[in-house]
């Protein structure tokens, strides 16, 4: 049986911005952790950490889960501190990228590391045999590289890089503790310069340098191709370049130069003359206001090299070309691309050709298999298809031939050969797994324990899962099981899954099905968001048509979806990743138990479309501030912070804020791994049905903070609206919120039950859906997702 990893303690040595946002990530996973630095020359010997933990609020996007998060990291330094590595059980060292000091700080703390402790560096591209020679013989066979991306809370990648004395069970175990407390995607790299996310990612950004140039295209242009039309982020190459700083982006391309002095394509791992030229002008990027683009006021300039200034953008992408990167025929878009005389379809061919060239050259120095690359690219890039697998998908042996063409008539950056197992086949994947060039073998994937917590994990080209015995279904919903299990799963079948009538009546059919048939049912989609929320364009429809009715049947409908997930006699557990808006927050609020991923964003966001939440969600903010409140405390204070979130459309940014917010319950679960969602709803639906699970009682003593409540309420408002805050239209929709939350117009502290406050909510939702304002506003959304402040 092999060793396991217990981490009640990690130390973080180095409050860098890298180091500072690691230590901050392990305590969104909820572990304790103490970060270090040098000592403060003056004052508080912990100055330096100390200060580095205030910029961590100052960051955008957020490092912590939860503001107060802050206070739990323990500050130490490396003079007085150092007792402190003696509690702890993982050691991850995160200073600056010179081996000197690292090696001089693994002299120095090796006597304090406990004897079971693992240490691993989080360097982005040192060689991990090199920076273990210091260490004692005991502690080198417990030392590993860790490579975190940056932000370490967002990036779902983690390269794990053992030396040549790392023991197996090191490596298994953090790759465990990882994946589930960490929530990362790991992927084992060799140890060789950048390992494999920044080797193949550095070098897909430097072809695109060397390829803008030799087609004479403006940055923008090449942006405009490298983003999304390739399934890649926004930000593409240079604007990507101006985040990271054109300083680090330099000081890369550097290291690469002086690391690799045998890569045959060496002699382009130096930056351009124009970006270190930025460089030493100062120009880093963002974070100095200019780089490539420069922001004036709303408008962006981008660097004209011919002018050597700044100007206006340029037109952007070619239209035949767009359309040629629209194409859904991936074998008909690559070889378009490479026929085509457009120089900016030119430009996308020779910047694949030379991705694919270099990625199979070293793919058996850098990665066991293709499967390693492909991930790191997708999750420590944002790309949504690999190199291997945007090759393969592309015709494996054509994309070959060509790539061999190109080489023999010097059009290739590199006359390297093709290594000859490229030709030896038809692809790198298959049904048996992923090509390994070393085993020469196609290899399954890892069959640690972890994975078996990944029902669906993220695939691969070609890569199917089962999707399990469908049960029931209807044009709205899935019900389905694994064979064997006696929880059900159901899942929405509309775009971002939103709330239809099909949903609704599903929904309601599904748990008769599950108190039936199961022991309890889990609501999971099998991609983001959970839920955007009711049907805006259905609902709208019904409105202009004068169909009130109808919409008013909705209406109820919705209601009853949601008290059936409330009253069902088998627990509904809601598992939330991603936009839990609207009736899909008010789905998760009805379920006996939410597990959300961090990442999830929930909110009752009708104000911003001139509505209010109607589908149980004020009745259970009303009811739960009752419950709060007890039978003598004041139920309006239970209310105001929840008033505030309804009325303003507030938005959690993680799960844990949802729960601050009042969204969640505090004994909701959150878990940070995406793809363990589902493993761990079956189980918390599993353990309550267990326990002997029973729905809870009807609300029918409810008290409310009455006509006093409203009128407090709306003097809050009046100086929102003096303060031209919201607009009038914003305080009539927000009064109606107060009204229902408070119970309507009674005494205050009167007793009232649920279905008095689902009336509420119907009566004051269709009042206002009938309202032109209120119509112009869902309009407004539909057409420009952005809301309207009439």
């Amino acid at each position: 049986m092999s060793q396991k990893l217990l981490v009640r303690r990690v130390a973080v040595l180095g409050a860098g911005v890298m180091g500072a946002q690691i230590a901050a990530h392990f305590v969104n996973a909820g572990i304790d952790v103490v970060l270090f630095d040098l000592p403060a020359k003056e004052g508080d010997p912990n100055g330096i950490v100390r200060k580095a933990i205030a910029n961590l609020g100052k960051l955008s996007p957020a490092p912590f889960g939860r503001k107060s998060f802050a206070d739990a990291i323990v500050a130490a330094n490396y003079n007085t501190g150092l007792d402190e590595l003696k509690s702890c059980d993982l050691v991850i060292e995160a200073i600056a990228e010179r081996m000197d000091w690292k090696q001089d700080l693994y002299k120095k703390i090796a006597p304090f590391v406990p004897a079971h402790a693992v240490l691993a560096s989080n360097t982005s591209g040192l060689g991990i045999d090199s920076l273990s020679d210091v260490l004692p013989e005991e502690l080198r066979h417990r030392f590993c590289g860790v490579h975190f991306f940056n932000p370490p809370r967002y990036m779902h990648l983690a390269e794990l890089i053992p030396s040549k004395h790392t023991e197996q069970w090191v490596m298994d175990a953090l790759e465990s503790f990882l994946t589930t407390y960490m929530g990362k995607g790991v992927v084992i790299a060799r140890d060789t310069p950048n390992f494999i996310g920044n080797r193949i990612g550095v070098f897909s950004i430097l072809a695109a340098m060397h390829h803008t140039g030799a087609f004479g295209l403006p940055f923008d242009v090449v942006d405009g191709l490298t983003g999304p039309l390739l399934g890649r982020p926004k930000s593409a190459t240079y604007r990507t370049a101006d985040v990271v700083g054109l300083d680090t982006m330099a000081h890369v391309i550097k290291t690469m130069g002086d690391t690799l002095p045998d890569d045959p394509w060496h002699k382009y791992f130096k930056a351009p003359v124009w970006l270190s030229a930025l460089v030493e002008k100062g120009a880093l990027g963002q974070k100095t206001g200019a780089g490539i683009y420069r922001k004036v006021g709303k408008d962006i300039f981008v660097l004209d090299l011919a002018k050597q200034d700044y100007a206006a953008g340029s037109a952007g992408a070619d239209a035949e070309v767009i359309e040629i990167l629209k194409g859904k025929d991936p074998v008909k878009k690559l070889g378009d691309l490479r026929s085509s005389a457009n120089p900016q379809a030119q430009f996308v061919w020779a910047t694949f050709r030379d991705l694919f060239h270099y990625a199979a050259y070293h793919l058996k120095s850098i990665a066991d298999t293709a499967r390693d690359v492909d991930l790191a690219l997708r999750w420590g890039y944002g790309w949504r298809m690999g190199p291997f697998e945007t090759w393969q998908a592309s015709g494996w042996q054509q994309v070959a031939q060509w790539i061999e063409e190109d080489i023999a008539a010097g059009k290739a950056m590199s006359d390297a050969p093709l290594p000859d197992w490229v030709k030896s086949r038809e692809g790198v994947y298959s049904t048996e797994g992923s090509y390994s060039p070393t085993r020469d073998a196609m290899v399954p994937r890892s069959d640690l324990p972890v994975y078996k917590r990944q029902r669906f994990p993220d695939p691969v080209l070609g890569e199917k899962f089962d999707r399990g015995e469908t049960v029931w279904e209807n044009d709205g919903v899935r019900l389905w099981r694994d064979a064997g299990e006696d929880i059900a799963v159901l899942s929405f079948k509309t775009k971002m899954h939103t709330v239809s009538d099909q949903v609704l009546d599903g929904i309601q059919e599904a748990i008769k099905i599950a108190e039936r048939d199961f022991k309890g049912m889990v609501i999971w989609q099998d991609s983001e968001p959970f839920s955007a929320g009711a049907d805006l364009a259905g609902a709208l429809g019904l409105l202009k048509e004068g169909k009130h009715a109808q919409f008013e049947a909705m209406v109820s409908n919705f209601q009853r979806a949601s008290q059936a997930i409330k009253y069902s006699l088998v627990p509904v557990v809601s598992a939330v990743r991603g936009l839990a808006l609207g009736g899909g927050c008010e789905f998760q609020m009805h379920s006996a138990k939410t597990v959300a991923h961090l990442e999830s964003y929930i909110g009752l966001v009708e104000a911003g479309v001139g509505l209010l939440p109607a589908g149980g969600g004020l009745k259970e903010f009303a009811t739960r501030a009752s419950e709060a409140a007890g039978a003598n405390g004041d139920v309006f204070e239970e209310l105001k912070k929840i008033f505030e979130t309804v009325a303003m459309a507030k938005v959690s940014t993680s799960a844990y804020e949802a729960q601050d917010l009042g969204l969640m319950r505090k004994s909701d679960r959150v878990v940070l791994n995406a793809y363990e969602l589902l493993y761990v709803a079956k189980e918390e639906a599993a353990a309550m049905a267990e326990a002997g699970y029973r729905p809870p009682l009807p609300a029918r003593n409810i008290r409310v903070a009455g006509n006093v409540g409203i009128a407090t309420f709306k003097m809050m408002l009046v100086n929102m609206l003096e303060g031209r805050f919201i607009s009038p239209y914003d305080n009539e929709i927000a009064e109606r919120i107060a009204t229902i939350l408070c119970g309507g117009e009674v005494d205050r502290n009167s007793i009232v039950d649920e279905e008095w406050l689902i009336r509420l909510e119907h009566e004051h939702f269709c009042e206002l859906s009938k309202q032109q304002k209120t119509q112009d506003r869902i309009e407004h959304m539909l057409k420009t997702g952005k809301p309207l402040r009439n």
